[in-house]
């Protein structure tokens, strides 16, 4: 019989607001975990990767480009900074800059000489998402991923030591070509926010494997796409009630609707025997599993919140 997994965005997000009825009691009788907190660990927990690495930038690259074999990859995405008391602050990044092919094809032929000289390939298959090829043996420093940076101290969060000291000088090089490039001025002048700045982070080679027991992921985040695209898993199928499937919500943030138009309608499905079990997954590290048998808990007292 089928389960079901919902990734959920952490229970921090829903502090605060009372649970619907029906939901606090499912809750109180579920079965409970604690797992590692993050977006890392929540999808390490449903993909193997082997070797067990976490290369984002190989991934992401074989599902927009198809490429990604042969090689080490490195994100290299555009983003926009602005100075403060204390050095600089990111402010956006990739996707949430609103960025166009022809954004694109303006700036990269000034960054492709700075890279090029370092023995290193730019490119962009996507417009958010840029690439730099490495050879595959490349020895890096360790890098923030973007969500880290956001909003905090660029400085604190740039590669450290000897490793760290080529791709510093790279970072800097890039903003001083973006900074004076025209087609930023342009950008400002239509109130856009102008790409100032690249940050570097996903690195690493492809796994030689991806696995899941999941034979359907339904999700439209770039990362998830790109596991369940290495794993073989299909996006869609023409009966999903009959397979075991990984479902991302991390994205909504209104309780009453995960309540009532996710959680819910499951939560009836496996009570009619329909679904094995359901299990919600919270990017905290949180992990509740629900099943049928587990309404004869009925002396354990309803959640108040999450």
């Amino acid at each position: 019989m089928a389960s079901a997994t919902l990734l959920l965005p952490a229970r921090s997000r829903f502090a605060g607001r009372p649970l619907p009825a029906a939901f606090a009691k499912a809750l109180a009788q579920a079965d409970r975990e604690s797992s590692e907190a993050g977006e890392p660990g929540q999808l390490r927990r449903h993909f193997q990767l082997i070797p067990d690495h976490w290369p984002v930038a190989a991934l992401t690259r074989q599902l927009d480009a198809g490429d990604a074999a042969q090689s080490s990859w490195l994100r290299v995405d555009p983003a926009h900074i602005a100075p403060d008391m204390g050095g600089a602050r990111m402010l956006s990044h990739g996707d949430s800059l609103g960025l166009t092919a022809e954004d694109s094809a303006q700036l990269l032929p000034a960054l492709r000489p700075l890279f090029g000289d370092a023995g290193f390939a730019l490119d962009a298959p996507r417009p958010s998402r840029w690439y730099l090829r490495l050879p595959r043996e490349s020895k890096l420093p360790a890098f923030a991923a973007p969500d880290e940076v956001l909003g905090e101290d660029l400085f604190a969060h740039l590669p450290e030591g000897d490793l760290g000291r080529r791709w510093r000088a790279l970072l800097t090089e890039t903003q001083v070509v973006l900074h004076n490039h025209p087609w930023n001025a342009m950008r400002a002048s239509l109130g856009k926010p102008a790409v100032n700045s690249l940050w570097f982070w996903g690195a690493g080679a492809l796994p030689d494997f991806v696995r899941t027991h999941y034979r359907q992921v339904k999700g439209n985040e770039i990362l998830l796409r790109a596991l369940a695209n290495a794993a073989g898993v299909s996006a869609t199928t023409a009966d999903a009630e009959e397979v075991d499937a990984l479902v991302d919500l991390r994205h909504l943030r209104d309780l009453a609707l995960v309540a009532h138009e996710a959680v819910q309608p499951l939560l009836e499905a496996v009570r009619k025997r329909e679904l094995q079990s359901l299990t919600l997954d919270f990017e905290d590290g949180a992990i509740f599993h629900l099943r049928r048998d587990q309404r004869w808990r009925f002396w354990r007292k309803p959640l108040a919140t999450l």
